[in-house]
């Protein structure tokens, strides 16, 4: 079923936040309308295919970026958990990792968007609740990560809305691809 959501470009974030709160979250909810975007009209069936000679499709893209600002959030509130430990990781967990990145029979591109919705909505309560965007944990072991690091919850949310923006860009290839629609340009 295409899908039937509307999308602006640029929702606002809450009244209440103001100075550097708002303008992360106006930020980030910039590229989570961009991702969303690209996902318009399509079918269930259209969100699972690989239009390039990547992994990804667009469902797939946007239950990673679910996923990914999911867990920084969590991170953001509780610190790194057991699970974030990449050296430690097993074969069924690098495998459901990478069905983040795919539509798995019965998933629907509604279903699969209104999960996005929920975590953009928390990740937002939580960062106009945040008694201090200085507040810091250190990052979970893994190999792209210098060892000791610690990032604040800013720069946590600078790297979301990073990760944001480079998923909407691969969202947008694999849409024109798919059937010569673009989000930009």
């Amino acid at each position: 079923m295409p899908g039937t959501e509307s999308t602006t470009l640029s929702p606002a974030p809450s009244p209440a936040v103001t100075g550097e709160r708002a303008d992360l979250l106006e930020t980030l909810a910039k590229h989570r309308a961009f991702l969303r975007f690209t996902a318009r009209d399509l079918t269930d069936e259209q969100a699972g295919l690989r239009t390039t000679v990547s992994e990804l499709c667009l469902g797939g893209l946007v239950k990673h970026v679910t996923s990914a600002e999911k867990n920084w959030a969590d991170f953001i509130v509780d610190g790194p958990s057991p699970e974030d430990d990449f050296d430690r990781m097993t074969e069924k967990d690098w495998a459901a990792r990478a069905a983040e990145f795919q539509m798995l029979p019965g998933e629907t591109l509604a279903d699969v968007l209104d999960a996005y919705a929920e975590v953009a909505r928390r990740t937002d309560e939580l960062v106009a609740s945040l008694p201090d965007l200085d507040a810091s944990h250190p990052l979970p072991s893994a190999p792209w990560f210098e060892p000791g690091a610690r990032w604040s919850a800013r720069r946590v949310l600078l790297h979301v809305i990073a990760e944001t923006a480079q998923h909407a860009g691969h969202a947008d290839i694999i849409r024109e691809a798919l059937d010569g629609q673009k989000s930009m340009g």
